[in-house]
């Protein structure tokens, strides 16, 4: 007797359509695929992950394309790149100043796209976030700026001035194109709010650690703490936490509660004091950095 291995269930069905409706094809579950933050996420295994943030285009355009290499070399793994700004209302004056030494090199959107592709050249597995402002973006229309990016290689999109209550159609232009639309919570975020931003936020949520600008110094980790605390009973991914985070023993305590510790005007003031030999200083920083929320 010749030995038929047992049919599957989907098979099974499969025939079953096909004799009642005249259907051909086996049924098949519904792949969904994961975007590059989730996989990074997930990779981490519940290690935290490190996302240091650079202006592009400060000092220059190929020493931007040289950090994100060598932040990625040490350690870094999600990238936040900087859109420059001429009114740059959330960053504090390093921040601000990296903009205006971008702005004076022309740097625009655009520009901001090209590196994206000249960096998936050679890397296809980092995320890479832009963060900025909406005018530009408006400027070229949603529609279009969603599917520059997507070709560019971006994954994921936060503008520090769209509140979750305008932003629909920015969302769905990305949302479309398997972009995440990243939000911030403030200190000051209600609990109402929180559960609007869950509902539509993508890839991570960024939580502000300090009411102010970008860079200031004072940084409550208790606070913070109980923050997130709150944050986990409506999110349901990742929290990073940025703003105030200069060093490593700071980014230790942070990891501790956080899923990913981001940071920004260290980094950036890194390179602004070591003309010449950025990628190695900021190399060297990120290193320290990942060591202390291994």
């Amino acid at each position: 007797m010749q030995f038929r291995p047992k049919q599957t269930v989907n098979a099974i069905l499969a025939n079953l359509l096909s004799m009642k409706t005249g259907l051909k094809q086996p049924l098949r579950k519904r792949e969904i695929k994961m975007s590059r933050i989730q996989q990074t996420f997930a990779a981490l295994d519940g290690a935290k992950a490190l996302i240091p943030y650079i202006t592009v285009g400060d000092p220059n355009l190929d020493t931007t394309l040289a950090l994100m290499h060598s932040l990625v070399e040490n350690g870094a793994d999600i990238l936040e790149l900087g859109v420059p700004f001429s009114d740059p209302m959330a960053d504090g004056p390093t921040i601000q100043r990296a903009a205006e030494r971008a702005l004076a090199n022309k740097v625009s959107l655009n520009d901001v796209l090209n590196i994206v592709r000249r960096f998936r050249e050679t890397n296809g597995n980092t995320p890479v976030v832009l963060m900025g402002y909406l005018n530009p973006i408006h400027k070229i229309g949603y529609q279009a700026f969603a599917q520059a990016a997507a070709e560019a290689g971006v994954d994921g999109v936060l503008t520090v001035d769209s509140p979750v209550e305008t932003i629909t159609p920015l969302h769905d232009a990305l949302k479309a194109r398997g972009i995440d639309c990243i939000f911030l919570i403030a200190p000051t975020t209600t609990e109402e709010r929180i559960q609007t931003i869950a509902r539509v936020a993508g890839g991570f949520v960024y939580y502000v650690s300090l009411k102010g600008v970008t860079g200031a110094a004072s940084l409550d980790t208790e606070e913070v703490s109980r923050k997130i605390e709150l944050l986990r009973k409506y999110i349901d991914i990742p929290i990073g936490v940025g703003f105030g985070i200069s060093n490593a023993e700071s980014a230790r305590k942070i990891g501790a509660v956080a899923d990913a510790v981001i940071v920004g005007s260290r980094i950036v003031k890194e390179i602004e004091n070591n003309a010449g030999h950025e990628a190695e200083a900021v190399g060297a920083l990120a290193k320290e950095l990942k060591d202390a929320i291994r």
